[in-house]
Order: C-alpha cells, then structure tokens, then sequence
C-alpha cells in the first residue's frame, strides 16, 4: 500500500514537468534581460566615447583654430593656408578618435551567449525528462 502512495500518475507528472518548464523559461528570460542590459550598458559607453570624441574635435577646432591660426599668420604665412593647415590637423586627430570607437563597438559582442548555453541545456534536459 505504502508503495502505491508514491507512483504518481501520468498527468501528475506532466503538471510537474510543465510548471518545471515555466519555471525555466521564466529564469531564462530573466538571464537574457540581464545579460543583454550588461552588453547595451557597454555599447552605451562606446556610444558616448564616439559622442566625446566628436565634442573633442569640435571644441579642438574652435581653439586651435583660433590660437594656431592667429600664431602662423604672425609668422608670416598667409591667413588662408594658416587656417588651412590647422583646420587638417584638427580633423586629422578627431577622425582618429572616431575610428577607434567605431573600431570598438564593431568588435563588441552583442549575443547573449550565456543564455544561448543555458537554453541549449535546458533543452536536453527538457527531452531527458519526457523520454
């Protein structure tokens, strides 16, 4: 008798195995919400460096301009090709901080490959219960 209170029914088991799936699928969803927020918070901060970047050159050729523009003209080269000149070398400096942030966030991984693993898991593990 004892023995008979222990076998649980089919449909028994199939609850089980259903709200056991959920549950999963639920920790799954969890883990990829959390993985990909870590990966955007990256790709934020690539985002912002190419935005300071960008502010860096802006800011580099208002100054530079102004003072470098200003010394080579009192050294006697014209004011167009002084301007010229530094107006390059500005540029030059800022499309280089551009190409390393875009550089960077080409190389940045977006996959959650953590969650990709785990459902592989969760799959095996789901046909190891139904056979």
């Amino acid at each position: 008798m004892q023995a008979r209170k222990e076998e649980r029914s089919l449909a028994e088991l199939f609850t089980d195995l259903t709200r056991d799936i959920g549950l999963l699928v639920r920790q799954e969803v969890g883990l990829a919400t959390t993985e990909l927020s870590h990966k955007a918070t990256r790709a934020g901060r690539e985002v912002a460096t190419l935005i300071v970047g960008g502010l860096v050159v802006y800011a580099g050729l208002l100054a530079v301009l102004a003072a470098i523009i200003i010394g080579l003209a009192a050294a006697g080269m014209t004011w167009w090709l002084a301007a010229l000149v530094v107006g390059v070398v500005v540029a030059v400096i800022g499309a280089v901080l551009i190409q390393r942030s875009l550089e960077r966030l080409k190389h940045l991984d977006l996959t959650p490959q953590e969650t990709l693993d785990t459902l592989k898991e969760d799959a095996q593990w789901a046909k190891k219960q139904i056979s």
